[in-house]
């Protein structure tokens, strides 16, 4: 059902059905990595969550009848007939749901999910790497603290069979590189510890390089995109 509809409906969709467990096991297994490296699926499974949740919201408490209340309880929890207490098995669903909205609080506020790459909140220099056309914009920020290097790839990417490699250029220096940009738009790349001082009044820039990154330690490729190296 949900393959047939666009992408964000298609995913919407799915997490209702994760929600709701409907999902067959290795489907869920899939869903659930996803969460871990997708916010906005995670904002449609708490919506989905948040919902379903409030379906009780305009439902009064009611008691059932003791005889009943007991053969409910002791088919779902195996609790002996005749022995419960408070709401009884409508206490426990609702306990559940409170349960289940605590934990997706905890799990959505607190960020206890895996999160990607941050940016530095006080970067020591920041960079919009980006080529003259607007087809490759890299913006990266110095964690001077961490000694990394955050790059968010917000336009283009690398061409198939390529990929794309960023290079650090010190004056008059040959060009270093700081590493092949991953598959994910956004990155920490460390910096390492002898090229830390020359990146301010550097330039940052990106060459076009077979897989794994330049084979010569030296630029091989087009140089897609440059940008100065700036305090903050």
């Amino acid at each position: 059902m949900s393959d047939e509809l666009p992408e964000r409906d298609a995913d919407k969709a799915l997490a209702g059905e994760y929600a709701l467990g409907l999902l067959p096991s290795d489907e869920a297994a899939v869903f659930e990595q996803r969460l871990v490296n997708e916010p906005e699926l995670r904002a449609l499974y708490a919506e989905w969550c948040e919902d379903l949740a409030a379906l009780t919201d305009r439902i009064d408490p009611v008691a059932p009848p003791p005889r009943l209340q007991g053969q409910v309880e002791a088919a779902l929890f195996g609790a002996p007939a005749g022995k419960s207490g408070g709401m009884g098995w409508f206490g426990v669903f609702l306990g559940g749901l409170a349960a289940a909205a605590l934990a997706l609080g905890l799990i959505f506020g607190a960020d206890l999910l895996p999160r990607g790459p941050q940016a530095p909140a006080d970067p020591a220099y920041v960079a919009e790497v980006a080529a003259e056309d607007g087809s490759l914009v890299v913006a990266a920020a110095y964690d001077a603290e961490a000694g990394e290097l955050f790059v968010d790839r917000r336009q283009g990417g690398p061409r198939e069979g390529r990929a794309l490699e960023l290079w650090l250029i010190a004056g008059e220096n040959a060009p270093v590189s700081l590493g092949v940009l991953p598959g994910d738009a956004q990155a920490a790349l460390a910096v390492p510890q002898d090229l830390r001082p020359q990146l301010a009044g550097g330039i940052l820039a990106i060459s076009d390089e077979p897989p794994g990154g330049s084979p010569t330690g030296a630029p091989t490729g087009d140089v897609l995109a440059v940008g100065p190296i700036t305090n903050t």
